[in-house]
Parts: C-alpha cells; structure tokens; sequence
C-alpha cells in the first residue's frame, strides 16, 4: 500500500470510529471541514489534496474542537494498526 492510500485507510477508520460515537452525519460533516481531503457520503476518505500528514493532523484537529481529549484517547488503538505512520500530538 502507498503512503496516500494508508493515510486515506487511517482517516477513514477515525471517520468510522468517530460515526459510533458521534453518529454518522456529524462525523461525516466534521470530516468535510477538511478541504484537503474528499469524504464520501458513506464516511470513505476518497482522495487526499495536499500533504497526507497536514490532512490527518487536520482531520483529528477537527475531531479534538468537538470533542477534546476524548477524541484522541479514542483514536489510539487505530494508530496501532498503523506502525508507519508518526502518531498525531
């Protein structure tokens, strides 16, 4: 797998993570607040624009100003699953 295509697997796994807990509209609409990625109407992170690492700091940046710590203790065990990419602060 390419570096574009795990980081469009990661974000959509954290748009899916954050549909269970926030519902998947929110998630979804939280989720296109991030221009440099392209969401589908089922929460797939389609394309990425710029810079993979910008869009994932961005996309959990978006998350965080909902729901603060919460999000990113939520997101750890996702992060797991992907060794290669630096973890977000």
């Amino acid at each position: 797998m390419n570096e574009k295509e795990l980081y469009k697997s990661l974000m959509t796994e954290i748009i899916q993570k954050q549909s269970v807990i926030l519902g998947p509209q929110i998630s979804i609409l939280k989720a296109r607040n991030v221009l440099s990625i392209v969401v589908s109407d089922d929460g797939r992170v389609t394309d990425i624009k710029e810079d993979s690492r910008k869009a994932l700091q961005d996309l959990v940046d978006e998350y965080v100003k909902l729901s603060g710590q919460i999000v990113k203790n939520a997101l750890g065990s996702i992060f797991s699953r992907y060794p290669q990419v630096e973890r977000i602060t």
